[in-house]
C-alpha cells in the first residue's frame, strides 16, 4: 500500500510452494527444519486456488534444485497454476532455478525466460542473491550462482519483459564493504534495465542455519544494523529503485515500524503458507491481518493502500475486510 507521500505497502498474499527442499542435518536432531518434500502439480494448483479464495493476488513459488527437474518441470508448474487460477500473478523461481531450467533444455537464458513468460510467469523473486560478492558466496553458497551469474539471469529476465525484486541477506559472514558492493551492483543493473520493482533487505535468521550451527556465521545482524541497512538502501538506490520493502516476517512488527521510519516504504504481503523463514528458526509467524499493518502505518502518519506485485493499485475485490476474515 502507498500514501500521498509515495510511501508504499503491499497487502498481496503469497502462497509459497517449496519444491524438493534438501533434508538438513538439524531435522534429525529435532530442529525446526523438517524433512525435504515435493509437491505434485495437483497440490500446487490446490494451494493456488485456496489462496485466491482467501483473497490472494499473487502466488510465490521457489524451491531447491531437484535432480529430476528439468526446464519442463518449471513450465508445467506455471501452467498448472494458470489453468487453476487464470487471473493470479505468478511470482516464481529463483535465478538458480531459471539457470537450471535453461541448462537442462540446452537453450539460452533469454529463450527459456520467454517460454516461462508465455506459460504465465509474471515476475521473478530476487532470491538466492544472498550477498552479491563472490568473496562471501564462496563461504555461504558455493553451489549457487556466482555474482555475475545471478546478475545475468536478472538482466535477461528484464530484457524479455519479466520484472523482478532484488534482495540482500545480510548479517552472517559479510561486512560493510560487502553490503556496499551488493547495493552498488543492484543499482548499476537497475540503471541498465529498470527491471527491479523493489529492494528487500533480509536479516539473516540464524537459529537453524547450518553455517551458524557449525560456528561459521554471526547470529544475524543487530537490530540497529538491520534498520540502518534499510536507511542506507534508500539513500543508495533512490531514485533508481523507488521502493524499499521491510519484512515483518524477519523484523517483527516493532522492527517493521522502525524500518518504515528509517526509509522503507513497503510492508510486503500478509502471507499464507510461508515456510522459508520459519524453517530457518524465525519467530514472527506466517500470517498477519491486514488491519494490523494498516493500523501500524497510520500510527506513524502513513495512509496505506493495497497494491499489486508490480506496484499498481489493486482494483479487485480483495479488500482488508475479506483478508482479515481469511486470517481470523
Amino acid at each position: 500500500m502507498t500514501d500521498a507521500s509515495g510511501l508504499a505497502r503491499g497487502d498481496r498474499w503469497f502462497a509459497g510452494a517449496a519444491c524438493a527442499v534438501p533434508r538438513p542435518a538439524s531435522a534429525a536432531r529435532g530442529g525446526s527444519r523438517g524433512p525435504g518434500y515435493l509437491l505434485d502439480l495437483d497440490e500446487v494448483a490446490r494451494r493456488a486456488v485456496e489462496a485466491r479464495q482467501r483473497g490472494a493476488t499473487e502466488v510465490c513459488l521457489q524451491g531447491g534444485i531437484h535432480p529430476s527437474f528439468t526446464g519442463r518441470t518449471y513450465l508445467g508448474v506455471v501452467a498448472a497454476i494458470k489453468a487453476a487460477v487464470p487471473d493470479i500473478h505468478v511470482h516464481a523461481f529463483s535465478p538458480l532455478e531459471v539457470q537450471h531450467g535453461a541448462s537442462t533444455l540446452g537453450i539460452s537464458l533469454e529463450e527459456y525466460l520467454r517460454r516461462l513468460r508465455l506459460a504465465g510467469l509474471a515476475s521473478l523473486p530476487g532470491t538466492a542473491a544472498e550477498i552479491l560478492d563472490d568473496e562471501v558466496r564462496a563461504v555461504i553458497c558455493p553451489d549457487k550462482l556466482s555474482t555475475a551469474g545471478w546478475l545475468e539471469v536478472m538482466r535477461c529476465a528484464h530484457r524479455v519483459g519479466i520484472a523482478s525484486t532484488a534482495t540482500m541477506m545480510f548479517g552472517h559472514v559479510d561486512g560493510l564493504r560487502h553490503w556496499a558492493r551488493h547495493l552498488l551492483r543492484i543499482r548499476a543493473l537497475q540503471r541498465e534495465t529498470g527491471g527491479f520493482t523493489e529492494f528487500v533487505p533480509l536479516p539473516f535468521v540464524h537459529a537453524e542455519a547450518p553455517l551458524w550451527r557449525r560456528g561459521l556465521a554471526r547470529s544475524g545482524p543487530t537490530f540497529r544494523e538491520a534498520v540502518l541497512v534499510h536507511a542506507v538502501a534508500r539513500l543508495v538506490l533512490d531514485p533508481q529503485i523507488a521502493h524499499v520493502q521491510a519484512s515483518w516476517v524477519k523484523m517483527g512488527l516493532e522492527g517493521l515500524e522502525a524500518c518504515l521510519r528509517a526509509g522503507a516504504d513497503d510492508m510486503g504481503g500478509v502471507l499464507m503458507n510461508e515456510s522459508i523463514t520459519r524453517a530457518a528458526g524465525g519467530a514472527h509467524g506466517q500470517e498477519v491481518p491486514p488491519s494490523v499493518l494498516e493500523d501500524l502505518a497510520r500510527r506513524i502518519g502513513r495512509s496505506p493502500w493495497q497494491r499489486t506485485t508490480l506496484y499498481r493499485p489493486a482494483v479487485q475485490a480483495t479488500g482488508a475486510d475479506s483478508l482479515d476474515r481469511a486470517t481470523a
